[in-house]
């Protein structure tokens, strides 16, 4: 396995510290920030809040009428709906100073990135610390924004690591230290052990990471199957091996709307996705392009999301093999679907243009 020193870059709250610094009286607020529906009203779910709302116990995808009731007490909170322009250009301004300190820099979202940093500090993790604070000062100077920073062997270490010492971190796991660090986490601190991963151990008395360090790889193979089981016995050991990549820009055009109550219901949710289809296609047509990846993309009442997607043999600009196959994954991601569907969406990507056609609509 090759040596890395990988960094994880996490702003802190970073849609409300951006509404912090924009209004800097808020800062003494609670501040939320809201993703309200088309339904009116306080309708809608929580974005994310500032560390004086989450005191009341406000916190990502609750409703936004449950943290106004958490915090009536507080006549002074903002409630104030998402600006994602705003915070996308946040985002751009910090995202051009962090990428220079990379040898590999991979954007993930808005307020998270790996670097890549190996070569760079020639495998020192004192180095690579001095970076990180750099990297925190200069930020900090540019965009009054703070982040936290995990240092570690490898992408899966370092995004625990700069988790853990919220807000305004700086955590560094050397290899040696590796065993010592896992030993202080909970098994749902691991990216991809979730409720259901640990009920299943929790049936077999396995509920710390010690006591799962316990079954062998087969055993965690026969409960979860190969890639999981292969999976949870690396990463209990803090094992990845996954290297830092360039991601390419996604090229894809989609349909997303809030319906009009939340549902589960199959023909409900198939007549909102079919007229988003209808809608898409049209942005297909004027783009002039060609689709061979077909997705659908489920919000749920917790803003958790579910997503789906198939390619496609061939390149395409039906309409009804859009509609056939967005129908296709739609089942699929209501199979055993309990919680409530709150926006829905669709999406094309592996676009190609057409060439030498001047007239699109005599494709079909």
């Amino acid at each position: 396995m090759k040596q890395r020193i990988v960094l994880h870059i996490d702003f802190d709250y970073f849609y409300a510290q951006c509404e912090e610094i924009r209004t800097p009286d808020l800062k003494t607020k609670p501040v939320v920030v809201c993703m309200f529906s088309d339904r009116g009203g306080d309708s809608g779910a929580i974005a994310t809040a500032n560390y004086t709302a989450r005191e009341f116990g406000v916190k990502s995808g609750l409703s936004i009428l449950s943290a106004k009731q958490k915090l009536k007490n507080r006549t002074d909170s903002a409630f104030l709906p998402a600006d994602f322009e705003y915070y996308s250009d946040m985002s751009e301004k910090s995202m051009n100073i962090i990428k220079k300190f990379a040898d590999v820099f991979e954007y993930v979202g808005r307020d998270e990135a790996y670097l890549d940093v190996t070569e760079k500090v020639e495998l020192d993790f004192t180095k690579a610390s001095h970076i990180a604070q750099q990297i925190k000062n200069e930020v900090r100077e540019k965009t009054k924004l703070t982040c936290s920073v995990g240092i570690s062997p490898n992408k899966l270490l370092s995004k625990i690591a700069s988790g853990y010492k919220k807000p305004d971190g700086l955590t560094t796991v050397t290899p040696d230290n590796v065993s010592e660090f896992m030993e202080t986490l909970n098994l749902g601190d691991i990216h991809g052990i979730g409720k259901k991963t640990q009920q299943k151990l929790a049936a077999e008395n396995i509920e710390t990471i010690s006591q799962a360090k316990s079954l062998d790889i087969f055993e965690l193979i026969n409960m979860f199957g190969r890639k999981s089981g292969t999976y949870i016995y690396n990463a209990i050991r803090g094992i990845d091996d996954e290297p830092v990549t360039i991601r390419a820009p996604m090229l894809q055009l989609s349909k997303i709307s809030t319906l009009r109550e939340d549902s589960v219901d199959y023909v409900f949710l198939e007549k909102s996705l079919l007229e988003l289809c209808e809608k898409l296609h049209l942005s297909i047509l004027k783009e002039n392009r060609m689709f061979r990846s077909v997705g659908i993309h489920l919000t749920q009442d917790d803003l958790s999301t579910k997503t789906r997607s198939r390619m496609l043999r061939n390149p395409t600009l039906s309409l009804d093999e859009l509609k056939k196959v967005s129908r296709q994954l739609l089942k699929e991601a209501l199979e055993d679907q309990s919680a409530l569907i709150r926006r829905l969406g669709v999406k094309v990507s592996e676009l190609s243009d057409i060439e030498g056609q001047s007239d699109i609509t005599s494709y079909f």
